[in-house]
């Protein structure tokens, strides 16, 4: 049967997000339905409400997020009702031609994650005679949400739902932008731009791969400071100019192994300063997202083959769902992954406003609703 659900919505791009009730529908086959316990105030969602994702809306926003499983379609087999589980917003079926091929950050049925349509052609969430999607086809901004099974993984009693609702983005997409996307070993230079949810755990990434220099380029002070007294980075500036010369000095002359960007906004300005903070055969890293109307890579050639430099692009961090979220939680269990220390405030749905403001702000690390707060 269908319930009612609480849930905040973008109905459009600079509106914010507005609280509402809404119908859910049973799971289909494949599908699950789950009440979340926490979910993570990600910029990507912020993206929505800044015109600059190109969604349906309305939308239902939330793409981190971590709960119980309250009921199942027909032939789930990955999960049952009362389990544990985080919500990747990448979905994993594991059969697809990337899930088969190692990639499962790029599975198929992951194509409609602007519009939360599910693969039949229809909508879950209603709102009235209005059908809604959820972002990245989860939606955990609501307290209940249907989405595939592919997208649940398996969460252990021990882990808090705070944490736990992490690891179903930024985490994986932090540290796999520098361990797997980048690449970066022992003794290299490495620049991360930008130190939020995201970019923290790219220093911490960089760090337990061995880089020797984790330079963050952040222009707020606070999570610069978080940056080297809690993750790792070795040295901090303001701006890209500072860490130019830093680079420049402290490797003489052989400039950065790798530059990372994952800030609010990727520009063009930003993209250019990472590529001439790149040495011969680096390479730029782009996780952030930019401006929808405004082209961030846009440079000379000359610049990537005179150096034999590298852009790419990383999504998900190139990590594999079922295989790296476990992978980082035993890492926080070891005391090698810092994963507390990333929540700066938590919020009751209701505060979900004025927790993006924070967030543009630079008050938090990541912030976190807790649908029981």
């Amino acid at each position: 049967m269908s319930i009612t659900t609480r849930a905040a919505i973008a109905r459009g791009p600079h509106i914010g997000w507005e609280l509402v009730d809404l119908q859910l529908d049973e799971p289909e086959e494949h599908e699950i339905r789950v009440e979340f316990a926490a979910a993570g105030l990600c910029h990507s969602d912020n993206h929505i409400t800044q015109g600059d994702a190109p969604v349906r809306f309305p939308m239902v926003g939330g793409h981190e997020g971590a709960g119980v499983v309250e009921s199942v379609g027909p032939n789930v087999t990955r999960v049952k009702p009362g389990d544990r589980v985080i919500c990747s917003y990448i979905p994993a079926c594991g059969a697809c031609r990337p899930c088969s091929t190692g990639h499962q950050n790029m599975c198929v049925k992951g194509l409609n994650a602007g519009s939360g349509m599910f693969l039949d052609g229809t909508f879950r969430f209603h709102l009235g005679d209005e059908d809604l999607g959820g972002f990245c086809s989860l939606g955990t901004f609501s307290r209940y949400a249907v989405v595939s099974e592919w997208a649940a993984i398996p969460l252990a009693d021990d882990i808090p739902w705070e944490v736990a609702c992490l690891v179903g983005c930024g985490v994986p997409t932090g540290w796999g932008s520098a361990v797997h996307a980048a690449g970066v070993r022992a003794g290299d230079t490495v620049v991360v731009f930008g130190a939020g949810g995201v970019g923290s755990n790219a220093v911490q990434g960089a760090r337990y791969a061995g880089a020797e220099n984790v330079v963050v380029v952040d222009p707020v002070e606070f999570k610069r400071d978080t940056a080297t007294s809690v993750f790792g980075a070795t040295h901090a500036f303001a701006e890209a100019k500072e860490a130019h010369d830093f680079v420049v000095e402290t490797t003489w002359g052989q400039l950065a192994d790798h530059v990372i960007l994952t800030p609010h906004v990727v520009t063009e300005e930003m993209v250019n300063a990472a590529v001439q903070m790149t040495g011969k055969g680096g390479k730029v890293t782009i996780t952030g997202v930019g401006k929808l109307t405004e082209k961030a890579v846009h440079f000379h050639a000359g610049l990537l083959i005179s150096y034999q430099r590298q852009v790419r692009g990383a999504l998900f961090g190139d990590c594999n769902p079922l295989y790296d979220v476990p992978k980082l939680l035993g890492l926080y269990r070891a005391g090698q992954l810092k994963l507390d220390e990333l929540v700066t405030r938590t919020y009751r749905l209701e505060e979900v406003n004025q927790a993006y403001t924070d967030l543009e702000e630079g008050r938090n690390i990541r912030g976190v609703i807790l649908h029981d707060g």
